[in-house]
């Protein structure tokens, strides 16, 4: 069997990154030709079709799918195996892309990873915000950022914990003088909640004297992103239940105020993730490193 070529592998790899000929081409200053030439040599030496391509559709085989997750980790491989001859003399350069949570990208990524980038005027940072489910090798995400409130699986990532974070009841001043006084979730009873999930009805609180208890209470609001939950508690109509990371800033304005303070519900944990092979890259470690310096002290104070 013949070998593959590594160039049009990495052409390969660029024109499925691109999502089509057209966006590689623009991309790469290269003709479409050229890289439809490239990949027609490439399928010759394989022997397999890797790309359906029309007019109108592009779509990548199954095997040119394989084939795809390998040529990435080769080419990552590869760039690592240069680093280690070059990289110390060399500034970290090249684009690092990175995913979180809005919250997260929002309140902690927001003001930091423009400082990483006028410190390394090399490195190109791509925040890609979601709070959905991203397949971090699959994608070619370097870093992510993972709020969870269950251990993460054993995925072969590289994983590097940030803070753990407990969830507080937080309510406006307003709504409390209204409540009256609360010391016992008992006491809660009459209230009304602020839910990110139609069809939640309360929260499991636990204190420090290891004392469990379920409260129950009418919805009065919905939302399935944190923000707008407290601005709803801003406003007043309502319990919400927060992470303390995102409302201490609020309740220090006068804002918020914590309902059941020797009570909690539950804990969240924030971890970077990093698959290995990127992480090797000097560019990634960098960020990685910046990130988990300042959001570990800021998420730790």
């Amino acid at each position: 069997m013949s070998t593959l070529s590594l160039n049009d592998l990495k052409v390969f790899v660029q024109v499925v990154n691109h999502g089509g000929f057209t966006a590689a081409s623009r991309q790469l200053n290269v003709p479409k030709s050229t890289l439809s030439k490239r990949i027609k040599q490439l399928e010759q030496q394989a022997g397999v079709r890797l790309i359906h391509r029309t007019s109108r559709s592009f779509t990548v085989t199954e095997l040119g799918l394989a084939l795809y997750r390998h040529a990435s980790a080769m080419l990552i491989e590869a760039e690592a195996a240069e680093h280690v001859i070059f990289g110390r003399l060399a500034e970290p350069s090249g684009t690092v892309r990175v995913t979180a949570s809005i919250p997260t990208a929002q309140h902690f990524l927001a003001p930091l990873l423009p400082d990483v980038a006028v410190a390394y005027p090399k490195i190109r940072v791509a925040l890609h915000i979601t709070d959905s489910f991203v397949d971090i090798i699959q994608e070619g995400v370097d870093i992510a950022i993972r709020d969870h409130v269950n251990p993460l699986p054993d995925s072969g990532l590289v994983q590097r914990r940030l803070c753990t974070d407990a969830f507080w009841l937080v309510a406006s001043a307003g709504y409390l003088a209204r409540l009256g006084p609360a010391r016992q979730p008992s006491d809660l009873e009459g209230t009304e909640g602020l839910f990110p999930t139609l069809g939640d009805t309360g929260w499991t609180l636990s204190n420090r004297e290891g004392e469990i208890q379920r409260v129950t209470l009418p919805a009065r609001y919905y939302a399935n992103e944190t923000i707008p939950l407290m601005e709803a508690a801003k406003a007043g109509l309502g319990i919400a239940c927060l992470p303390s990371r995102l409302c201490e800033q609020a309740i220090g304005a006068g804002q918020l105020h914590r309902v059941l303070p020797d009570w909690t519900a539950g804990k969240i944990a924030s971890t970077l993730l990093m698959p290995y092979r990127r992480g090797q890259l000097p560019s990634v470690r960098v960020v990685a490193d910046l990130i988990f310096q300042r959001l570990s002290d800021q998420l730790a104070e």
